[in-house]
């Protein structure tokens, strides 16, 4: 059977790859109905689809396996070039290794190794979380089910960009250290705390970032032990495989607050969130600061007057366009504290994990969010809440690339694939505007922007990643969340794979193009392993 591989360089080669017939199928789990698993046998899963979408990969489907000699692609356009330097990254499942430290869906992974390699992705992102590695005693680290993955990876002949988790998964659940939990018991101040007294217990406060709370260390000492173990762990891997590390800053690894909770329900309009300032810890420094300025009254709390989680800026008068307390001299106040304590959190993060990985040939990379509903409202609640001091007529990024290019690290934007005509009108929402201006500030400061995909995906999606690849300050990097059931489903596979190769050659050779009268199989062989052949439908 044919499968085209498709390689980076501007004079592509694209081989057709004689396979045979021994099955390695894909089992992440169950997903919704329109693509269901059919069958549960060791190391397999089918999908329910309609095969005519398998046509769509621009791949050829034989029932028996050919070889021919390689073609050679013409020469590129210069978009094409461009599009070509981007490197490709899929997010390995987030539940890769368990809490016991071995690799989940192992023979899985492995042949979805094979087929991104075949593919020209350059390679994978895998998540590592403080609640496996550290889990029952402070300073006592696992780090085996990783290792195997890097060798994994490394044998696969993929790069690994990891992402050091400090915080924790809900789906799959995957919570904090359990003795960081205990403590969390008897001092829930080390926690986010909102204007109701309800605690955040998904990562630690900002507030206790340089406070003993940890059995006798901050908490930036334990990161700080925690990235040189893991430093040393991997040593063999760093600047090889290893060739991007990516330090978690708060929330889903984001810099920023938990300003809002849970995620909006599905057919609803996110509501602004709410300010995070209500801890023990957080009280004090306000307090210290509006002293500082002469106001002690303004260091009692946030804004009385600001909505809630899911309400509408204009639920309360904060938040309004014309006459917003948001505006007054208590509001700047107030906003500027809240965003400065934020940006010195991440600055002391990248900092740390800079001067750590600062004699490697690893890159450094942040994660910042793209908070993008409300934004065509003048005060931009969504922002403001989560920390990013961003108004009509204030520029909340400037301060957050400086910070960024201070500690010489990359950047990755989320949301690369949403488009504003997609977004309810009522949201005032504009993802494009908004990435737009944080580009931008990046540009200005030097800062390198990478790109991430979100599982969920969004209409047109890999068209708008396609156009945001371009531009003034390109794109190196593009990674896709992630790897599991449905990115291997026939409602998502085929498409990445066009896009994979729409990057490397635009206008495939006549041979390589679906022919009519061929009927897929319902295997997609999609493994450079001459004896690998993985099955999706």
């Amino acid at each position: 059977m044919e499968v085209s591989a498709i390689r980076s360089s501007s004079q592509a080669k694209i081989c057709k790859t004689e396979l045979a017939y021994r099955d390695l199928r894909f089992c992440f789990g169950k997903i919704n109905d329109k693509n269901k698993i059919l069958s549960r046998k060791p190391n397999s899963v089918c999908f329910e689809s309609q095969i005519t979408k398998l046509r769509k990969t621009g791949l050829r489907f034989t029932v028996k396996a050919v070889h021919s000699e390689p073609i050679l692609e013409s020469k590129s356009s210069t978009t094409s070039k461009s599009l070509d330097k981007v490197r490709i990254f899929v997010g390995l499942p987030l539940d890769a290794i368990s809490e016991c430290n071995t690799v989940n869906h192992a023979r899985a992974i492995a042949a979805g190794l094979k087929a991104l390699k075949l593919l020209g992705v350059e390679g994978v992102e895998l998540p590592v979380w403080w609640g496996v590695v550290e889990n029952v005693t402070m300073g006592k680290y696992d780090w085996s089910g990783y290792l195997t993955v890097a060798e994994m990876v490394q044998k696969a002949g993929l790069k690994l960009h990891v992402s050091l988790c400090f915080h924790t998964s809900r789906q799959p659940k995957i919570p904090l250290p359990k003795w960081v939990m205990q403590i969390g018991e008897s001092q829930p101040s080390i926690f986010f705390t909102d204007r109701t007294g309800q605690h955040y217990q998904e990562c630690l406060s900002l507030a206790v970032d340089d406070l003993t709370v940890l059995n006798g260390k901050t908490p930036i000492q334990v990161y700080q032990d925690f990235c040189e173990n893991f430093k040393s762990a991997f040593s063999t891997f760093m600047g090889s495989t290893i060739t991007g590390l990516s330090m978690g800053l708060g929330p889903d690894g984001e810099l920023r607050y938990p300003s809002h909770r849970k995620p909006a329900k599905s057919g609803t309009i996110t509501g602004v969130g709410e300010f995070q300032c209500y801890d023990i810890n957080m009280l004090k420094l306000l307090k210290q600061h509006a002293e500082a300025n002469g106001n002690p009254l303004w260091g009692l709390g946030g804004p009385h007057d600001a909505p809630t989680y899911d309400q509408s800026p204009n639920s309360n008068s904060f938040f309004k366009d014309h006459g917003g307390s948001w505006e007054s001299p208590y509001g700047d106040f107030f906003l500027s504290w809240y965003s400065s304590q934020l940006i010195s959190h991440g600055n002391r993060l990248l900092s740390l994990i800079s001067s750590i990985f600062s004699d490697t040939a690893v890159n450094v990379y942040g994660k910042v969010p793209l908070m993008h509903s409300w934004y065509k409202t003048r005060a931009h609640p969504s922002e403001l809440t989560a920390g990013f001091y961003n108004t009509a007529s204030r520029d909340g990024y400037e301060a957050v690339a400086k910070m960024f290019a201070r500690n010489s690290c990359k950047i990755i934007l989320p949301g690369m694939d949403l488009s504003d005509e997609h977004q309810p009108r009522e949201s005032l929402s504009s993802p494009e505007l908004l990435l737009a201006q944080i580009r931008k500030a990046c540009r200005k400061h030097g800062v390198e922007v990478s790109g991430q995909k979100l599982a969920s995906g969004a209409p047109g999606g890999f068209e708008q990643i396609k156009k945001n690849m371009l531009g003034e300050n390109m794109i190196d990097l593009f990674t896709f969340q992630r790897m599991g059931a449905h990115f291997f489903s026939p409602g998502h596979f085929p498409s990445f794979t066009e896009f994979v190769r729409s990057l490397r050659q635009p206008e495939l050779h006549s041979d390589d193009l679906p022919a009519k009268e061929e009927e897929a199989t319902e295997s997609i062989h999609t493994s450079s392993d001459p004896n690998i052949h993985m099955q999706a439908a």
